[in-house]
């Protein structure tokens, strides 16, 4: 038990940095989605950009982004932990090689048929508006140049997590979004739109140099032990073992690159559905009234930076460790690990479900209702918000146990869970924003409920599977903590509901931020009040902390 608890206190520790740096990096986003909104509003210009950025995205997502983590941090780090740091390295560069050259085909391949892409899979609803259609068609080729940059950025941030290095990695978002204010201040009042897309270029080129050095400085160090390990030997024997970290091969033959190309191949198909999901949601939305687009878009960021700053930044830091309990064989560990996980990311998702869902108005309004962005931008993103941030606790909780399957070098039972349901996303968004419009509701925000129910279900399923593979998963004591974490936020959400109904801060902002403080009181002072053991042990850390 003292190895499982010595292993939670590392997952803490890495979990704490990353979220403060995936923290840093939500507000710099935060602040660039602000300067975007000032200068486009909720309209087909920036419908346009949103579109065409989903192809570069996607290109990411299939080749380098989770399907990649998946399956190379899990391999990466078992043969870290049996000390094999030549096959370790070996197989980085090949996959490396192989990134890179897929991705710069299928970028040229996009930008060839970028008028296609658009009409037939992406937004057919633009085609009626000629200038729309023609500006996503030239906004989706300069974007394709970051998939490359995202794509490299993603491997090396692969292999500094492995090696227990959060922080930078962690940083790289907010460099993205640096790029892209770069953008729309000093690129968008000469180049207009132009300026954004580019912004997303040098982006994506931050994202990858910042972590450049903590790989040279990585690799370095591990020069430097082996040569002293072998300072007793010859010359030519020590230069036979220590080579270049990077060799120029795809890696043929080495079972290893087949290891992650097989563990890839079901997370890619898994990867490709939940992209189909979001093509489907802008190929509907192409069609509903001018702002749609950006509606879902900007209401699936304000979920997604509390689902980024909790459960990614959590996941991020306790996959590196389950991949390593399980390559020695210590299930047990990885059982408790996981189970500990799941409660902390339940301790924080579901109070700010509730605080998303009664300060969505306020909060959008303070952050984006100035400029171009009308009570209108508002409402239609407030729409969206309501049926996302329903799904933010089953998107954290799914995000924790997708990586813990990959850890155990499964990638096929939730990607077989998770194909099934975005299959029921898409049937769920298309009866859900006909069900809408019927109604007389806004369309979109069908999108978004069926994007969380479907997630919902996808939790459970993997929560059932999880428990089998591993033979429990201590669901007594996850249960006690959602039924803790639960009534307390029940409490906040009263508390908020008042909150807003009396109208006691007339001030948008204090509206926002005085919710969002009251609200956070409220729970901590429930969850300390019903004796919640996370509560208890963060408190004893910083007061550990504070001692020193």
């Amino acid at each position: 038990m003292s190895n499982s608890k010595n292993a939670n206190q590392q997952i803490a520790r890495a979990a704490g940095t990353v979220m403060f740096a995936f923290a840093f990096g939500q507000i710099v986003g935060l602040v660039r989605r602000i300067l975007v909104a000032q200068a486009f509003g909720a309209g087909a210009e920036l419908d346009a950009f949103v579109a065409a950025n989903r192809v570069s995205e996607t290109l990411f997502n299939l080749v380098a982004g989770g399907a990649l983590g998946s399956a190379f941090i899990p391999t990466f780090t078992g043969l870290l932990a049996k000390d094999d740091n030549k096959s370790a390295w070996r197989l980085a560069s090949a996959v490396a090689n192989w990134v890179a050259l897929v991705l710069s085909l299928l970028a040229a391949l996009a930008a060839i048929f970028a008028p296609q892409i658009v009409q037939h899979a992406l937004a057919p609803g633009f085609s009626a508006n000629p200038a729309q259609f023609d500006l996503t068609v030239t906004l989706l080729r300069i974007q394709l140049f970051s998939a490359i940059l995202f794509g490299l950025s993603g491997l090396v941030m692969g292999i500094l997590n492995s090696h227990q290095v959060f922080l930078i990695p962690a940083l790289t978002p907010s460099m993205y979004q640096i790029g892209m204010i770069f953008g729309v201040i000093v690129l968008v009042p000469n180049m207009g739109i132009y300026g954004l897309a580019w912004g997303v270029v040098i982006g994506a080129f931050f994202h990858l140099i910042l972590q450049v050095p903590s790989l040279l400085k990585l690799t370095t160090e591990n020069t430097e032990s082996t040569e002293k390990s072998l300072k007793n030997i010859s010359v030519n024997s020590v230069r036979s073992v220590v080579k270049p970290f990077y060799t120029p091969s795809l890696g043929f033959g080495d079972a290893n690159v087949g290891e992650v190309i097989r563990l890839m191949g079901p997370r890619l198909l898994g990867v490709a559905v939940v992209q189909l999901n979001f093509w489907v949601n802008t190929w509907l939305a192409s069609s509903m009234d001018d702002g749609s687009v950006v509606g879902i878009e900007y209401a699936f960021a304000l979920m997604l930076m509390a689902q980024v700053a909790i459960a990614q930044s959590i996941a991020t830091a306790a996959m590196p460790t389950f991949s390593a309990q399980y390559a020695l064989g210590k299930i047990d560990e990885v059982r408790h690990s996981l189970a500990a996980t799941i409660r902390g990311v339940l301790l924080l998702s579901v109070p700010a479900s509730v605080g998303l869902i009664l300060l969505r108005v306020p909060l959008i309004t303070m952050l984006y209702q100035r400029g171009e962005w009308t009570a209108r931008s508002t409402e239609l993103v407030a729409w969206a918000l309501l049926w996302y941030a329903v799904g933010l606790v089953g998107h954290s909780v799914m995000e924790i146990l997708a990586r813990a399957f990959y850890s155990l070098h499964d990638t096929k039972t939730p990607v077989i869970v998770g194909m099934i349901a975005m299959s029921l996303n898409v049937i769920f968004s298309i009866a859900f924003a006909a069900l809408f419009r019927q109604i007389g509701w806004m369309a979109h925000g069908g999108l978004a409920l069926a994007n969380s129910l479907a997630t919902a279900l996808e939790m459970v399923a993997l929560l059932i599977l999880m428990r089998k593979r591993l033979g429990g998963i201590e669901g007594g004591s996850i249960l006690r903590g959602l039924g803790q974490v639960t009534l307390a936020a029940t409490g906040m959400g009263i508390v908020l509901f008042w909150w807003n109904q009396a109208e006691i801060a007339r001030a948008t902002w204090l509206s926002a931020l005085g919710g969002i403080a009251l609200g956070g009181f409220v729970y901590f002072v429930g969850v300390w009040v019903l004796k919640v053991p996370e509560v208890r042990d963060i408190l004893g850390f910083l007061k550990r902390r504070l001692g020193r």
